[in-house]
């Protein structure tokens, strides 16, 4: 994230039942380049990249940045988490001035279909909510992507919006921690 406010990075590890959500480390590296590789797991984010590229451009230790989470299942990374601050010249925002917490995440195939995206974007958000109190999370996914409108429903995300863009509809929605009186 661009901006954190007044919170630090990177936090302690977060442990759910199943998983750790911590910094990246120089043990990542292949995975990483996995998760940029894989056609399957780049079909809705603009395609994978060229292995060979990745392997020359890839640092020793990617993605150590505020707002990057790797998920560890048994001590070896299985996808990724960020929080990141959403670009105010893409469509979808909740506030004229942009700049909303906006929820991203990759998992390897291998952790497809067993829960572990929602465990651990569950977690993130809870670290959110603490570390940001009130702050809404807005969440772009392509409505082609069953899977990851699931989790978004699963998540308790709702929609604001839907439009066009990178030539495909895409959903927005929102997720707040904050209960409405009632």
């Amino acid at each position: 994230m661009t901006d954190l406010g007044p919170v630090s990075w990177p936090p302690a590890p977060i442990r759910t039942e199943r998983l750790v959500l911590r910094e990246s480390e120089a043990q990542d590296r292949p995975a990483f380049i996995e998760l940029f590789a894989l056609p399957e797991v780049r079909t809705y984010l603009g395609g994978p990249r060229p292995r060979d590229e990745l392997e020359r451009v890839v640092p020793a230790v990617p993605g150590r940045r505020p707002g990057l989470f790797v998920i560890d299942l048994d001590g070896a990374m299985i996808g990724t988490i960020t929080l990141d601050r959403r670009d105010a010249e893409r469509p979808g925002h909740l506030r004229p001035d942009a700049g909303e917490a906006e929820l991203g995440y990759m998992f390897l195939p291998k952790a497809w279909g067993r829960g572990y995206a929602a465990e651990a974007c569950a977690a993130a958000l809870d670290w959110f909510a603490n570390a940001l109190p009130g702050e809404p999370v807005v969440l772009c996914t392509q409505t082609a992507n069953d899977r990851s409108m699931r989790l978004a429903a699963k998540l308790g995300f709702t929609e604001v919006e839907r439009f066009e863009e990178y030539d495909a509809e895409q959903w927005f929605g929102v997720w707040s921690s904050v209960i409405p009186p009632g």
